[in-house]
């Protein structure tokens, strides 16, 4: 981070936000996160388990809402094509615009937002990681749920698989279930309109848009309701865990920024050393375009006065 020093004060960090520095960040972190998403394939048989024990959790503690509401979406198109669409869609829209939004309009609190999200996404992936699951889209049809997706698949430019576009199914993990980061970064929009909009709008946007998401990806077959818990579990903890993390990064910015210094430090008083070397003249040297002396010693004598024009020096009259 560059420092910046004005007459009489010392040199602070500059810690104005750049969006040269902060969309490669973005970018970097969300790529991270897909090729995780892929990475973290786990057997099918595992993740099928893993999905019916989930939803086997559910009907002993009556928590099983997917079954109505997916039956709800597959027979009122008016309803599931909709829905598809949002879940598509918006999860790759929305987050975005709120960042940017922060980033433009709520400067001093977009850092601190965006390290909390970054958290929440990372440890989401460990969970895709160590949990395969299996939407409950996916479980066999004597589970009783229609993958809404396909179903509708020629309202969108979709095919049968998740979300993807039609024939780039296999560029995605359809068992990354466990905790669902649709409802987790839904969540993170609302409380970041909640807490910076200024007009009843973005409060009543603050609420429908997460509750919505978690209607969606349970009507949509996509995910279980503890996949929603969970990603609201995920976005706490990393709520919790952000200010740490900033201040790691803080530490680690810092001692680059020392070593940086250190080295600068070390160049300037190389180069002075050898300017200071290399300007050294040896006898009969002169520096180019001096004058030589005419005199011995180098030093000419001062002008004699003159006479004021009758003959005689000035020193006699």
């Amino acid at each position: 981070m560059p420092l910046t020093e004005t007459p009489g004060t010392e040199a602070v960090p500059d810690t104005r936000l750049r969006w040269w520095t902060e969309l490669p960040l973005i970018l970097l972190v969300y790529a991270c996160y897909s090729a995780g998403r892929l990475l973290a394939r786990g057997d099918v048989s595992g993740a099928v388990d893993h999905g019916l024990a989930i939803l086997k959790i559910e009907k002993v503690l009556y928590l099983n809402a997917e079954h109505p509401l997916n039956r709800l979406f597959t027979d009122q198109a008016w309803i599931g094509v909709p829905a598809d669409f949002w879940y598509a869609s918006l999860h790759y829209l929305v987050t975005p615009a709120v960042l940017v939004w922060l980033f433009r309009s709520r400067a001093l609190h977009y850092r601190a937002a965006r390290t909390w999200l970054m958290t929440s996404t990372f440890m989401g992936l460990i969970g895709f990681t160590l949990l395969p699951t299996c939407p409950p889209r996916l479980l066999s049809a004597s589970h009783g749920f229609v993958d809404t997706m396909a179903q509708y698949s020629s309202y969108g430019w979709w095919g049968g698989e998740a979300s993807a576009p039609r024939g780039m199914g296999g560029m995605t993990n359809q068992y990354a279930a466990m905790p669902s980061l649709h409802v987790g970064w839904a969540l993170w929009c609302g409380v970041m309109l909640w807490r910076y909009g200024r007009t009843r709008t973005t409060k009543v946007a603050a609420v429908a848009y997460p509750l919505i998401t978690t209607i969606v990806v349970m009507g949509t077959a996509n995910h279980y309701f503890l996949d929603a818990v969970a990603g609201a579990a995920v976005m706490g903890l990393g709520f919790l865990l952000a200010p740490y993390v900033s201040r790691a990064a803080e530490r680690a910015t810092a001692g680059v920024r020392a070593r940086i210094a250190t080295v600068s430090v070390a160049s300037r008083a190389t180069e002075t050393s050898i300017v200071s070397g290399g300007c050294q003249t040896s006898a009969g040297e002169h520096i180019p375009r001096q004058r030589e002396s005419r005199f011995p010693g180098g030093a000419e004598p001062s002008a004699a006065p003159t006479d004021a024009g009758d003959g005689a020096p000035a020193a006699a009259r």
